[in-house]
């Protein structure tokens, strides 16, 4: 029985040790390529933005509103009405009115009798004071009598001039050309104008021309500028893309719990009125916007080949037979990902972005991005005179 457990011992070790021949036969040895990552360079957009939301406002709005109180008699405007500026909107019940201006006429009247009697008795009194033929006494009440006469005439004439105006407040006229955009008062309601105007009507100059009030963040109303251009949508037509510019960046600060944001005033064309007041927009402010620019991924400013010292604002082109030269070139504007190249290279260039290892026999190796200004020590060893090498 133990002779047999070793026979099988020994056949079980003898096949595990074949095994592992053929596996080292068969087996050939992973041969790697290092990969040149390229890119080329082409006409392309560069583009920084802040986002945004705000309010779709019509750009000139009127209220308007009355001087006198009473009871709206007639509206002829409603929600949406079309008006021309002059024109009559509503207008107010004038008999109350009327019997002031009757009134103060009637006292007009009245004043200016009296001071017509006055005027002739103090001329006289003091043609006879100037005789010496009465007393200081009667000069001095007859002159009295006179000032008061020609006060109370002179009140009297401001009363029946504001009672006139009075008169043509009871009629509403529209300030501007627009659109009714609200109407505050039904016939019969009594408006009372006391210490503040009531507002009957809210009407917008110009519904074709709208502009949107952004609340932008302080950490980013640094970068924006009036000019610049912009992009929003409204849920009423997510399919749409409107288009704007900048008109203003307003000082005053926001603060609400305790985010500041700062008011940006932007026009919005609107030409086939598909931009209503109130509608909330998301806003995207292009801050940089710079287009048909020759540009390179960042990484290339960063890559190095092994064994090269890295030099600043250079990038590796690389050649027809493959070979790598270093580019001095002017950097200008950057978003991150790609930098405006102002001189140095031309359309159609190719620059190197970093490497990788690629396995025949196996999957890709992973491409190593370039590490700042130094070499990376985990990159693998340059290709020397004998080594494998190709680009992509």
């Amino acid at each position: 029985m133990k002779k047999t457990s070793k026979v099988i011992l020994w056949a079980v070790l003898a096949a595990a040790v074949i095994a592992a021949a053929l596996i080292l036969l068969l087996h050939k040895p992973d041969k790697q390529t290092l990969v040149y990552q390229v890119t080329t360079i082409e006409p392309t957009t560069i583009s920084n933005s802040v986002t945004a939301t705000g309010t779709v406002e019509p750009i000139k709005q009127v209220e308007v509103g009355t001087q006198v109180s009473g009871i709206i008699s007639k509206i002829y405007v409603d929600y949406n009405s079309v008006v021309k500026a002059g024109q009559l909107i509503a207008e107010l019940d004038m008999s109350v009115l009327q019997t002031e201006l009757e009134s103060s006429r009637a006292n007009l009247n009245s004043s200016k009798v009296e001071y017509d009697y006055q005027t002739k008795y103090y001329q006289r009194i003091k043609g006879l004071y100037e005789k010496e033929l009465v007393s200081a006494t009667e000069f001095e009440q007859a002159q009295y009598s006179y000032d008061k006469a020609r006060y109370a005439w002179s009140q009297a004439q401001s009363n029946y001039s504001k009672a006139q105006k009075n008169i043509g407040y009871a009629k509403i006229y529209s300030p501007i050309d627009g659109v009714v955009l609200s109407r505050a008062v039904d016939e019969g309601q009594t408006v009372a104008s006391g210490f503040s105007t009531p507002t009957l009507f809210t009407i917008a100059n110009d519904l074709t021309a709208m502009q949107v009030i952004a609340n932008v963040d302080e950490a980013d109303i640094g970068s924006v500028l009036e000019g610049q251009r912009v992009e929003f949508e409204v849920d009423a037509f997510p399919e749409d893309t409107f288009d704007g510019t900048v008109t203003q960046v307003r000082l005053q600060a926001t603060t609400t719990s305790n985010v500041v944001t700062y008011q940006v005033v932007i026009n919005a064309p609107n030409p086939d009125l598909k931009l209503k007041p109130g509608l909330t927009a998301n806003i995207t402010i292009y801050t940089l916007d710079k287009h048909d620019v020759l540009a390179v991924p960042v990484r290339a400013l960063r890559f190095t080949p092994e064994g090269e010292k890295y030099q600043e604002n250079t990038v590796w082109r690389q050649l027809r037979d493959g070979k790598l030269e270093p580019v001095s070139v002017v950097t200008g504007v950057t978003d991150g990902v790609q930098t405006e190249i102002i001189e140095g290279l031309e359309a159609g260039d190719r620059v190197v972005t970093g490497t990788r290892l690629v396995s025949k026999n196996g999957p890709q190796g992973e491409f190593k991005q370039p590490q700042g200004g130094g070499n990376n020590p985990f990159m693998p060893r340059p290709p020397q005179q004998g080594d494998n090498k190709r680009t992509e």
